[in-house]
């Protein structure tokens, strides 16, 4: 992208020309990252070098006198660097490239969520320290069904929220959760206000939004926006007749508690709208029984084994 932007074309001319573009000299302008290098740097300039470098070291042991090793010790010197300038000349690139990536990506804002999970991870890891440092063992080999079912209940909501967090942050990973259909972009073309029917009403405005995406909606599925940093979540309520990938919303929530939305709290006509099928916070699940309530099939009842202990802590562990 960076070499398009600078000869004027195109990200896509860039990386057909990354891929494909030759020099003058039939040598690709971008050497493949590997393993395997071009044939035509293969057989046009590294194999004539290596053949040079052979002979020159053939030569040297030949030499039957003092001068003449010394001549032929100059030609290997001088075959051993081209072969090396060409290896460097086919790995340099690819070096280069990847730093100028780091760099680019360095330079690059972090995530709005980015800064809260990093706050998690480390006061996960200062409790698992704690523990370790009070004399409790690191874990045991083998879990009761339920410290081995709340593990698995927080890792696959830790994986769940990191994969929302991740679209709602970055465009590109939203892309690929839009083409399954896990969300969409759509464009505000109408506004009606909406309240509920009930003695002190709420209001439930009906957006009309139009959308190239083929999100997987249906009767009462439940969409989310960002707002602030907080999920707004609308309900589908249908689609337009005879328009296409025009569909009508209801706001649900994130309105403020007077019968007039709060200002900011609902689009504007022209807006357009990140909307996710997948909850931008993941819920705890259901609550697990105590270790010494679970039936016999999952650990219990009491009196059977509790949970194997694990080795004890030798100087030579490193936690």
């Amino acid at each position: 992208i960076e070499a398009g932007a600078a000869g004027g074309g195109s990200g896509a001319e860039a990386a057909l020309r990354a891929e494909l573009g030759r020099d003058a000299a039939g040598q690709l302008l971008c050497p493949p990252a590997g393993p395997a290098t071009d044939p035509a740097f293969d057989n046009r300039l590294l194999a004539p070098a290596i053949e040079r470098y052979d002979r020159a070291r053939q030569a040297l042991g030949g030499a039957e006198s003092g001068e003449a090793a010394d001549a032929h010790l100059g030609e290997l010197h001088r075959a051993e660097q081209e072969v090396r300038r060409l290896v460097a000349s086919q790995l340099r690139p690819t070096w280069d490239a990847v730093w100028r990536a780091v760099e680019l990506l360095r330079a690059l804002p972090a995530g709005a969520r980015v800064a809260d999970r990093w706050t998690r991870d480390r006061w996960s890891f200062t409790g698992h320290r704690d523990r370790v440092r009070s004399g409790e063992p690191p874990q045991p080999r083998r879990d009761d069904a339920v410290t081995a079912a709340q593990k698995l209940a927080a890792r696959e909501t830790a994986q769940a929220q990191l994969e929302a967090h991740e679209a709602l942050d970055d465009p590109l990973v939203l892309a690929g959760r839009r083409l399954t259909g896990e969300a969409f972009t759509a464009e505000v073309l109408d506004v009606e206000p909406a309240w509920t029917e009930s003695k002190r009403p709420s209001p439930r405005p009906l957006l009309t939004v139009r959308t190239a995406d083929l999100p997987h909606l249906g009767e009462g599925v439940k969409v989310y926006r960002s707002l602030d940093g907080k999920p707004q979540s609308a309900q589908f309520v249908g689609y337009v007749p005879r328009e296409p990938g025009v569909l009508v919303l209801r706001l649900l929530d994130r309105m403020g508690r007077s019968r007039e939305p709060a200002e900011g709290t609902v689009p504007v006509k022209g807006d357009r709208i990140a909307w996710t099928l997948f909850e931008h916070e993941q819920r705890g699940g259901p609550k697990l029984p105590d270790p010494e309530d679970t039936p016999w099939t999952h650990g219990g009842p009491p009196g059977e084994p509790g949970a194997e202990r694990p080795d004890p802590v030798t100087p030579e562990d490193l936690l």
